[in-house]
């Protein structure tokens, strides 16, 4: 079947549907849906019962980084910086050095055991370096999973933040790949710019969004999500053309956007989830149609020696050499070796040999394929064993929501209080956003003049309101209290 205007949406959107409902049934067995995904992106596909032919590795590609700026930026939104704070050392060295590691190990590895290039390799290697957050916790959640001490949120920042630097080096290792003539050293300024102007852009452009979105003032609440979108390619686009990682730029900005008070903050969080778990859907289906089956089998010798190594060698050396000078149990080492699976980032990377053009392109794109799926398979279907086995997980008794999931899950157990506002009081004639609000309660409804109103940040508190807060214990209370009379 060939892909015209009538028929695209139709098709698509039978794929959709089907993606979802097969997701769905698929958590009660712990297969990651990224897995499932792919498969039905391959059975629609030219080599499978649909028969669909798609074979345009420029346009897959514009679909992956479009998909990837909204998977990178809802994981960021979501990213808690009291929670990552702690462990900002250890995520940061996994993402940079880890992957460095991972990807010089693998492809040496490579190097030796196939008729690759030095180079040819270490692109190989730097394609799959980084792992997949989306695959990593939509299993974990599917098994109510939970990890002692900071494993959790350690594994979440290196999972969100890793792809730039894999990135990096793929463009690095594919112009040494292409320019034969230039040695190592000549990628390393390349580099350094790539992640010096990305993390710069990225907090800038933060700062600058989060002021764009607190003073605009806008009709429609639904706006405030399209504004964001907008935002958010400004940040990836504008970062890219001064020559920085606009993968990494994007990632900083929503995680300061995400611990900011914004205006309609809510609304912005829900929408981004819905739209980051559609773009997962579409980059997997267009993947598995970009992937043909029949040139897999080929290789499947040598692509399963290259993901065990991977998994057994390459992933445990790179994050025991990463954390030799953090304390950490070994077990807990380990377990963070194990939860190093590869997913669509790795594939999308690897359209960028393809259109390069370059000798090796196909089996590249093959070798890499194989290994998303099978690590997938081995390593995502055993996290759960895995964290039991090495006693990284808690037990069931002990497995409960915090503060703000028990708050905004309208705990009821929760304390309301109201607060009646003064005309010397600091909020009055102040928008809700702009007071630094406690994390730990909620403004729930204002009472003003015996009606009761839905406030959201842009609101402006006025003397004489009273506020009904929501809040989680005691404490809040006090805090909202000291923060409304600073």
């Amino acid at each position: 079947m060939n892909l015209t205007i009538e028929n695209i949406l139709l098709v698509g959107s039978i794929l959709l549907f089907i993606s979802i409902i097969v997701g769905k049934t698929s958590y009660k067995f712990g297969v990651p849906t990224l897995l499932l995904f792919l498969i039905i992106g391959m059975l629609a596909g030219s080599d499978g019962i649909g028969g669909i032919r798609f074979d345009d590795p420029k346009l897959a590609q514009f679909i992956g980084i479009v998909s990837l700026n909204f998977i990178l930026f809802s994981g960021g939104l979501d990213t808690n910086w009291n929670t990552v704070k702690p462990i900002l050392r250890e995520g940061f060295v996994l993402s940079t050095i880890g992957v460095l590691l991972t990807a010089v190990t693998l492809g040496t590895f490579v190097w030796f055991v196939t008729d690759f290039t030095i180079y040819e390799s270490m692109l190989l290697g730097s394609i799959v370096s980084s792992t997949d957050a989306a695959a990593v916790f939509s299993i974990l959640r599917s098994k109510s999973l939970a990890l002692k001490n900071n494993l959790r949120p350690t594994l979440e920042m290196e999972s969100g933040s890793n792809d730039p630097m894999a990135y990096v080096l793929t463009l690095a290792f594919l112009t040494l790949v292409i320019n034969q003539d230039k040695d190592l050293a000549s990628i390393i300024p390349m580099f350094l710019q790539q992640m010096a102007f990305g993390a710069i852009a990225g907090f800038g452009f933060g700062k600058l969004s989060k002021f764009i979105i607190n003073k605009i003032k806008l009709d429609f609440e639904g706006l405030y999500p399209v504004l964001v979108i907008a935002l958010m390619f400004i940040t990836f686009s504008a970062t890219d053309f001064v020559g920085g990682n606009g993968f990494l730029a994007i990632y900083i900005c929503a995680v300061y956007l995400g611990n900011q008070d914004l205006i309609h903050k809510k609304t912005i969080l829900k929408m981004y989830d819905g739209l980051a778990w559609l773009m997962q859907i579409v980059l997997f289906l267009t993947l598995g149609l970009l992937v043909f089956p029949s040139k897999i089998v080929p290789i499947f010798g040598i692509g399963m020696l290259i993901s065990v190594f991977l998994i057994l060698v390459a992933r445990p050396v790179s994050v025991l050499l990463s954390l030799m000078f953090f304390k950490m149990k070994f077990r807990r080492r380990l377990y963070i070796s194990w939860v190093g699976l590869r997913g669509a980032v790795p594939i999308v990377f690897a359209t960028y040999p393809l259109l390069a053009g370059i000798d090796k392109a196909d089996m590249i794109f093959n070798i890499v394929f194989f290994i998303s799926v099978s690590s997938v398979i081995i390593q995502g279907t055993t996290l759960s064993v895995m964290a039991k086995w090495l006693n990284v997980a808690l037990p069931n008794e002990e497995k409960k929501l915090n503060a703000t999931d028990l708050l905004f899950a309208d705990n009821p157990k929760a304390l309301i209080k109201e607060i009646p506002v003064s005309a010397n009081c600091y909020a009055a004639d102040k928008k809700i956003v702009d007071l630094g609000f406690p994390k730990h309660a909620i403004i729930a409804m204002i009472r003003r003049d015996n009606q009761y109103i839905t406030p959201n940040g842009s609101t402006i508190i006025l003397d004489k309101d009273v506020l009904v807060v929501l809040a989680d214990k005691q404490e809040a209370i006090d805090n909202v209290k000291e923060c409304l009379n600073k």
